[in-house]
């Protein structure tokens, strides 16, 4: 597993995983001449999707083996017994994936741990399968011919991409389809809820200093939410409400000690579930362990309910904590436990023995569990849509044997995150579509790290997942960055796989000029992302059209330098981000004072548009 890139755009920190830390202040790069851009990643290609150059023809180099056009893979190396299809096209814009992202014929189940990622394709083999000695003219015009017609057609797809802007709306809302693997994506989506504003350019709403801690430690302060009425953020053993434009405090619940799992979801009447510690840290007992499980009212600003479970006469410590509908669920290495969330009643604990235990929930829209079996050395993870009253399995899909963590990216329709064999991805290489009425696979599909930036911390935490959102049946993924076009400055894309098929849909939203976007969350049928600035700008939240893949501008934020150094502390891999109607909310995940003698600490930073 790899560490987590320092701030974009900026000298590496020389931290280790987790939150950045404070440097000092940096000052924008000297004008340079013009330089050679630099060498791409390992293996001579760029990031996946990015378009490949068309090559200008070569002088013959004798009569080789006749060789695959450049940017046409090689077939990856799979275990026996495992299907391969045939690799197409690779990274164009419009064409099907090649070995990489290409998803593995699922007869019977998946590869097993130790399973390895092809390597990156080789460098172009110049050369014709013709004999050697001088070409005839009639072979230079085809070559040049066909380099045309490559030419051509890279700007066909980019013309296309920015052509058809249409008529003007007051919402993201997205194109709909025929479906199929046709250019734009196809598919039918639905409408966005998000308005599009008449001015994106926004200003800061708030920012509220980190709260104190003592000297040399890290605290807690998971979960945010926002409703209709309020801004709420976890404090330091405390949650509280804030006015979401002024950012006053409108309520704050107290509590013995700090929260240590908050649940993403909440219900329709904005009812939410946290796992707290029953007392402050302390020198001697920095932790007093996770057992508390409590309801929240948002709207309210009320604690409903407080709980405690035993499995076998023992406390349960709680590593994760999720919703589903009106059932609370949580879970750890020590067994879990699922309350009502109105009024705390205990619904079911699930049954453990000595090989099996409910590793973690995920929830939304249906209640998934991640149920770990056998041995340390063996372990084996099972894959349960359950009922959420009752805690019934409905479907199971069992993973490989041997992979050890597993992260749920959507409970609807039922997408797995894991990483297989020894790989530099974090918590994800490889993303399963499954049926979760019936537990059978529909798909895998491979996400590489030398390629994709997607993350995921299913050790413990089963819903932690960046880089990646699922919605109109597609897997939206992050790209790793790679060189743009400019002088300096790092860019990347998001691209879209069809979790029936397993393909690219041939959709790509790109970043930009030393910008890079990462995906936040479906809205409707369309893609809501954050842009993570250069040196000299502000922050973007886009829309993306779910059926064209068109961008629309929803928000960017000031480009002044005190303000953006704030901004590029919360970044999505360190922090929690939060968009509606045209507010940007971004908060910390962890109160320190750690490094704070470079750069004040912020604990929320809010931006809004004006219309």
């Amino acid at each position: 597993m790899t560490q987590p890139p320092p701030p974009p755009h900026q000298p590496p920190s020389g931290g280790g995983f987790g939150p950045p830390q404070d440097q000092p202040p940096q000052q924008p790069p000297p004008a340079q001449p013009p330089q050679a851009p630099p060498a791409p990643p390992s293996g001579g290609a760029p990031g996946y999707g990015y378009p490949q150059a068309p090559q200008p023809p070569q002088p013959p180099q004798g009569a080789p083996t006749p060789q695959p056009g450049y940017g046409h893979p090689p077939a990856p190396h799979m275990p026996q017994g495992v299907p391969q299809a045939p690799p197409p096209g690779y990274g164009h814009p419009g064409q099907q994936p090649g070995a990489y992202g290409q998803p593995q014929n699922p007869y019977g189940q998946p590869p097993g741990y130790g399973y390895q990622q092809p390597n990156m394709p080789p460098h172009p083999q110049h050369g014709g399968p013709g004999g050697g000695g001088r070409k005839t003219s009639t072979q230079l015009a085809v070559i040049v011919a066909a380099v045309v017609a490559i030419a051509l057609v890279v700007g066909g797809v980019w013309y296309a991409k920015s052509g058809d802007e249409g008529g003007k709306d007051d919402t993201a809302n997205s194109s709909g389809g025929t479906g199929g693997d046709n250019a734009d994506g196809g598919g039918t989506t639905t409408p966005g809820k998000e308005k599009v504003p008449s001015d994106p350019n926004s200003r800061v709403l708030f920012q509220i200093p980190s709260p104190a801690v003592p000297d040399d430690t890290s605290i807690s302060v998971s979960g945010s939410w926002l409703t209709d009425k309020a801004y709420v953020k976890s404090g330091v053993s405390e949650i509280v409400g804030y006015d979401p434009d002024k950012g006053t405090k409108l309520w704050t619940i107290k509590l013995p000690g700090p929260v240590c799992r908050a649940s993403e979801h909440m219900t329709e009447d904005n009812l939410t579930a946290i796992a707290y510690e029953p007392a402050k840290p302390t020198e001697k007992r920095p932790s007093h362990g996770c057992s508390q499980v409590a309801a929240i009212d948002l709207d309210a600003g009320k604690k409903l309910w407080t709980k405690t479970a035993e499995v076998n006469g023992r406390q349960i410590f709680y590593d994760n904590i999720t919703v589903s509908g009106g059932t609370v669920a949580a879970g750890g290495t020590s067994g879990g436990a699922a309350f009502d969330i109105e009024s705390g009643k205990q619904l079911w604990v699930p049954k453990a023995d000595d090989s099996c235990y409910d590793l973690g929930y995920a929830g939304g829209p249906k209640l998934v569990v991640v149920r770990k079996c056998g041995s340390y050395d063996t372990p084996q993870l099972n894959i349960q849509t359950i009922d959420p009253t009752s805690g019934k399995v409905i479907s199971e899909y069992k993973m490989a044997e041997g992979v050890e963590y597993a992260s749920v990216i959507s409970t609807e329709p039922l997408v797995v995150a894991a990483e297989l064999g020894k790989t530099d991805s974090i918590g994800i290489s490889d993303v399963f579509s499954i049926d979760n009425k019936t537990g059978k696979l529909r798909i895998r599909i491979s996400v590489p790290a030398a390629q994709y930036a997607a993350r995921c911390s299913g050790v413990t935490t089963i819903e932690a997942c960046t880089g990646v959102v699922v919605g109109n049946d597609r897997l939206y993924v992050e790209t790793k960055q790679h060189q743009g076009g400019g002088e300096y400055g790092q860019t990347n894309e998001i691209v879209a796989f069809d979790l029936g098929t397993g393909k690219q849909t041939g959709q790509r939203a790109d970043a930009g000029d030393r910008y890079t976007i990462t995906p936040l969350r479906m809205d409707g049928g369309n893609v809501i992302a954050y842009k993570r600035p250069p040196y000299d700008k502000g922050g973007q939240i886009v829309s993306i059209d779910g059926g064209s893949f068109k961008e629309t501008k929803l928000l960017e934020n000031p480009a002044a330098r005190t303000v953006r150094d704030v901004e590029t502390r919360m970044l999505p891999e360190y922090a929690e981000l939060l968009y509606s109607q045209g507010r940007l909310y971004m908060s910390a995940r962890f109160a320190s004072e750690l490094g704070s003698a470079y750069q004040k600490r912020y604990h929320v930073i809010a931006f809004g548009v004006s219309g």
